[in-house]
């Protein structure tokens, strides 16, 4: 049994995500303590607690701890079943990381799958379903994993309401990935999301991306959703390279300012660009796991985030990698061996 300290590093959610990923694909059981230790709220909130139940689901696992609050949790896998999935989580709670926690385990799976999670697909703090479909699935698929994610319908905090799909095909083999430059930029481009919200607000981030990038014509795109999935508003930056696509958001709320909202995107992707990384510290997060089970990898990225390192830590108590972090010169580098 793995004894994991929740309050270890960074803290949050992410460290009992990872170990419920690993330990259906190891078959290895945990336990862990002082979940969430370092958050506001310590302890299972609905979105953590819905990854706990699909992962329990999915390995048909033992588990003792899984209640709303809960401060510890034991977790005993049985075998990954393929088939067809549905989790809600009850709330705006982020669908994308209950999806990055059973989707990797599904590949080894002996048949198709496809998992549909519905709650916030649009929510700070967790990355977007365009973040699955154009920056991870990207990078997946570079690894050999056959994915697919669809935004049925958005979700914005704090009705949620939200859906995405994964279609997961079990993995014929892992292809080790090196990510050390992005390569030429493809295409760059803007998109406001609004939902429930006057067109004018999406026109005010546009126009001061535009102002900002220098971006015009195609570059700046405009979404009406329905107003039932809202009231949400969204401002999209993807940047697409020959060997890496990123993808950075930033969310209108109440009394923010449209132009404060592109302001915080802007920065996020002038930050990523003047870095001259190969991928975000979010795609550096998710890179890991994969990379790990693939026996080695390796990519520069533009921040070392304690968020990472805490990541790193956790895999290790599962797999027999080395997981390292550098400088060299100005960019930070990542390598992932056996």
């Amino acid at each position: 049994m793995i004894e994991i300290d929740g309050s270890k590093g960074e803290g949050g959610g992410q460290v009992l995500r990872t170990a419920l990923t690993l330990s259906m694909i190891t078959q290895q059981p945990f336990r862990i303590a002082n979940i969430r230790a370092n958050r506001s709220k310590p302890g299972l909130m609905r979105q953590h607690l819905a990854s706990v139940k699909a992962a329990a689901e999915i390995s048909g696992a033992k588990v003792v701890g899984d209640a709303l609050g809960s401060t510890a949790l034991t977790f005993e896998p049985g075998a990954i079943k393929a088939g067809e999935y549905e989790f809600q989580i009850g709330t705006a709670g982020s669908s994308t990381l209950v999806l990055q926690t059973v989707v990797p385990a599904l590949l080894y799976s002996q048949g198709q799958s496809v998992v549909r999670v519905s709650g916030g697909t649009h929510n700070s703090k967790a990355p977007p379903a365009e973040f699955l479909q154009r920056a991870y699935g990207r990078a997946m698929a570079g690894m050999g994993a056959q994915l697919e994610f669809k935004l049925e319908r958005a979700g914005f905090y704090p009705a949620g309401g939200g859906a995405v799909r994964a279609t997961v095909q079990p993995l014929k083999a892992w292809r080790q990935l090196t990510l050390e430059a992005r390569g030429e930029r493809r295409e760059a481009y803007a998109e406001s999301l609004v939902a429930a919200v006057p067109a004018g607000v999406a026109k005010r981030e546009l126009d001061a991306v535009a102002s900002a990038m220098g971006w015009s014509g195609d570059q700046l795109r405009f979404q009406a959703l329905p107003d039932n999935w809202g009231p949400g508003n969204a401002l999209l930056i993807t940047l697409d390279h020959e060997h890496v696509t990123e993808v950075f958001v930033a969310f209108g709320e109440k009394a923010r300012r449209a132009e404060e909202v592109a302001r915080d995107a802007v920065a996020q992707a002038r930050r990523f660009i003047a870095s001259g990384a190969a991928v975000s510290e979010h795609l550096a997060d998710q890179l890991l796991i994969p990379m790990a089970l693939a026996g080695g990898g390796s990519f520069t990225m533009d921040v070392v985030s304690q968020h990472t390192r805490t990541n790193a830590e956790i895999i290790a108590l599962f797999l027999p990698v080395s997981i390292q972090f550098e400088k060299r010169g100005d960019l930070n580098f990542c390598a992932v061996r056996m």
